[in-house]
């Protein structure tokens, strides 16, 4: 960088003072885009990184790189949610911005009577050169204009043959139960968008051509732009959408609603551990090509495989970075890939957050006696939870 006579190096003292200014603009609507790119671009000077802060202790932010300071009101704890996304896109890349936001060009491929809502077959376009694929389930008093219904993104869980199909009802005879919460949604009234995961099943996105370095990150922004197409559809309520989802759902879900705040409702099931624990027992599930380090997710998570206390983001922070909004977790206590245990030490980690807020009623965990699953009591309580939390006013 060339300096002018008189100019000075910025230091670190000038970026947390620039960060600082930042403070009116982490409230609004794309806070997360805003700060995560602020602090991903100036992450990229060796001279104004910071430690990693402790992923147990969210009541911490870093006043300067080189000082920690006490979160003691939610402006402050912009600042670590801030360090918190940044952390995100420096493993998954940048969330995309405004120039991918082209018109949805929304087309009905099919649709088919299923009693209390129609069924859509659904494409649209996700950003340049890319359409994406989607089911669309609209109640009926809906469509006719009698009734306005919150809108949910159902996010599928791993199905490499089938991909989204059995999350509208579409699954193989003898398909695992469970899975097909976005039906269940429409019968009870909601609107409900379905979109497929990159490289699960049909949908295979060139994802190094469209400029992502994760299919983690291709996801999440195919499903923002599903929510617009909930936001554009006649009879959603523009009071704030839902998000829901099992296993890769599970995670999907709160990953999409980080990033985006209209989404003020979430149901995680069967979605996380810490990373510290996923499958701790089996070193080689952090290799390149295994676990989270595939393609279709965070290859970059490889890099940490021997030091994965350095990944610069983990769920407890995840979680807490929902607050205020309300999130439902359904934990199983013989699930093999997300440890039970694991999912409480991060639940408690992120209590202090909604406590800071005073809306601790809104981070709910249950402990259902199953494996890997989704069963019929926590999905009742699910879909309950949402219908409480997506009513008029239910967030004021």
């Amino acid at each position: 960088m060339r300096l002018r006579l008189g100019e000075r190096p910025e230091t670190k003292h000038d970026f947390f003072i620039r960060l600082r200014i930042l403070r009116p603009f982490l409230r609004c609507r794309y806070s997360a885009q805003i700060a995560g790119s602020w602090l991903l671009l100036l992450g990229t000077y060796p001279a104004l990184r910071a430690e990693r802060l402790d992923r147990t202790n969210l009541l911490q932010y870093h006043a300067a790189p080189d000082r920690v300071a006490s979160v003691q009101s939610t402006a402050d704890w912009q600042l670590r949610r801030a360090e918190i996304l940044a952390g995100m896109q420096a493993v998954m890349g940048p969330l995309p911005g405004a120039e991918k936001r082209v018109p949805l060009e929304v087309a009905v491929e099919s649709e088919t009577d299923c009693g209390a809502y129609v069924r859509r077959e659904i494409t649209y376009t996700a950003e340049p050169g890319a359409r994406v694929p989607a089911f669309l389930l609209i109640p009926k008093a809906v469509l006719a204009g009698k009734a306005v219904a919150p809108g949910v993104l159902a996010a599928m869980p791993t199905n490499g043959t089938e991909g989204n199909r059995p999350v509208v009802g579409l699954g193989k005879p003898g398909a695992k139960p469970g899975r097909n919460y976005g039906e269940e949604l429409a019968q009870r009234g909601f609107v409900v968008i379905v979109p497929p995961y990159p490289h699960l099943a049909d949908y295979k996105p060139d994802l190094k051509g469209l400029g992502y370095v994760s299919g983690t990150m291709k996801a999440i922004w195919d499903n923002i732009r599903a929510l617009d197409v909930l936001a554009a559809t006649p009879g959603v309520s523009p009071k704030g959408f839902g998000a829901v989802g099992h296993s890769l759902g599970g995670h999907n879900s709160i990953y999409t609603a980080v990033f985006d705040e209209r989404i003020k409702a979430i149901v995680s099931s069967s979605g996380f551990d810490s990373f510290l624990d996923y499958y701790s027992e089996r070193p080689a599930m952090w290799k390149l090509g295994q676990g989270w380090t595939q393609e279709r997710y965070m290859p970059r998570l490889a890099e940490y495989g021997e030091r994965k206390e350095q990944i610069p983001f983990d769920f407890h922070e995840l979680v807490a970075a929902l607050a205020p909004r309300a999130l439902f977790v359904n934990a199983p206590l013989r699930d093999s890939n997300f440890k039970h245990d694991s999912v409480d030490r991060v639940i408690a980690a992120a209590r202090p957050v909604y406590g800071l807020y005073g809306v601790p009623e809104r981070l709910v965990v249950e402990h259902p006696d199953c494996e890997h699953d989704f069963p019929g009591e926590q999905r009742e309580h699910a879909y309950a939870w949402l219908g409480h939390w997506l009513k008029p006013g239910a967030m004021d």
